[in-house]
């Protein structure tokens, strides 16, 4: 008898290194109704929990595959569905900051398309108390039918990026209140020896330290494709009379090697802008501008900064941007053709956008836009000057009109965010 718990232990004793060795792994997922540039923010959050984990055991990042963005990427056929990473970004950059993979890679370690654990993540159901703020998380019944459901066969089902062969092998709830470290307690053992844990509904928890070390250097390891970094590079030297020498734009191969805190970054000769309109005409009423003030405001700033070319990005109507052109007869625009649209994917072409706003020598954006917000964040990283990055149009009535916030580059602290 004692041989046999002896030889038990050693198993279970030897499955324990095995497993510390290769590691565990931390996969990911939003609301459905989350944008492009929303999630690119809570990968911030999640991939720099993961960062703390790794002070504590091995933990990879196993990036969720971009898709089911419906209301934004008006997707068709799932042919929005199943992108991976590199599509849009440089894996081997995000790498410098954290080990992560793509999905498809991690499928092919472990053997088989399964997760041990999914977290789904919601609010707490009595409500929060802001006078007595408790960052917190607790498995909990949950609040509303998730939206996963068990085959025949016990395995959890659910949308899983368009994977129809994936499956989740065990269910929770957890509520949860406070920023993404809250979740590394009940990770780390408390709750779960998962080899593989799934987080959904990401969003709901938030950055540990906004606009912090860790955040940036997370978000600078964020570089795009360098097959999207070239399109964009040949559309601003064939349109825009742009190129990283002359704009003093260019940055080093890696990330980790840029310091560029002296503002010399000059910038192409044209003005760039945001111009927000569908659902912001609604929801944001008051903070947007008729077409007519836009082109008021742009023809000022270009006369201001000695330029005769604009940029425009923007979701409005092609009734809108005709009637803007017409008022701005140098505007510049970037219209994909259908195979650029089936190539680079609703993603890769909101990316082109970003790029070439981001190298103009003033940028205006939209308030309150995470499209405009990751722009600044482009031109904050390649050393552009507050005054030509953190601008905002106003509504026509707009009172009290206060510009973006500067969230500038830190670069270096004292303190870690992981004290």
């Amino acid at each position: 008898m004692r041989v046999c718990i002896f030889t038990l232990l050693l198993i279970f004793s030897e499955n324990i290194l095995a497993n510390s060795e290769e590691g565990r792994y931390l996969l990911y997922d939003c609301n459905p109704g989350e944008g492009f540039n929303l999630r690119r923010d809570v990968f911030i959050r999640i991939v720099n929990l993961v960062k703390y984990l790794n002070t504590k055991e091995k933990w990879t990042l196993v990036l969720p595959p971009w898709g089911g963005i419906g209301y934004h990427w008006k997707e068709r056929n799932m042919e929005q569905s199943k992108i991976p990473w590199s599509k849009f970004f440089d894996v081997g950059s995000l790498n410098e900051h954290v080990n992560v993979m793509e999905y498809e890679d991690y499928v092919e370690k472990i053997g088989e398309a399964a997760i041990d654990e999914i977290w789904y993540l919601q609010t707490y159901a009595e409500g929060i108390d802001f006078n007595n703020w408790v960052d917190k998380t607790d498995e909990r019944p949950c609040i509303e039918p998730p939206v996963y459901e068990s085959d025949d066969n016990g395995k959890i089902r659910g949308w899983f990026w368009g994977y129809e062969e994936t499956y989740a092998k065990k269910f929770k709830c957890v509520s949860a209140l406070g920023n993404a470290r809250i979740l590394s307690e009940p990770l780390l053992g408390k709750n779960t020896t998962a080899k593989s844990v799934m987080i959904d509904r990401g969003e709901n928890v938030l950055h540990d330290t906004y606009g912090g070390k860790d955040y940036w250097d997370a978000r600078r390891s964020m570089v795009f494709s360098r097959e999207l970094r070239n399109f964009a590079a040949d559309f601003r030297k064939k349109f825009l009379d742009s190129d990283d020498e002359k704009d003093k734009t260019k940055l080093p191969d890696n990330w980790k090697d840029n310091k560029r805190e002296d503002n010399s970054a000059v910038g192409g000769p044209y003005i760039a802008a945001h111009v927000r309109r569908k659902d912001f005409l609604r929801a944001r009423k008051e903070h947007v501008p008729s077409i007519k003030k836009v082109a008021e405001k742009l023809s000022s700033v270009m006369k201001e900064y000695k330029v005769d070319k604009i940029f425009i990005a923007s979701d409005g109507t092609e009734k809108e941007m005709t009637e803007l052109e017409k008022l701005l007869p140098n505007m510049v625009r970037y219209i994909p053709t259908s195979e650029e649209d089936k190539k680079y994917k609703k993603g890769g072409i909101a990316i082109i956008d970003q790029i070439i706003c981001s190298h103009a020598r003033y940028f205006i954006g939209s308030y309150e836009s995470t499209f405009t917000f990751r722009i600044t964040e482009e031109r904050e990283i390649m050393g552009f000057s507050k005054e030509t990055t953190y601008n905002r149009f106003c509504g026509d009535d707009e009172k009290d009109c206060q510009q973006l916030t500067k969230w500038r580059i830190s670069w270096n602290s004292d303190k870690e965010i992981w004290q």
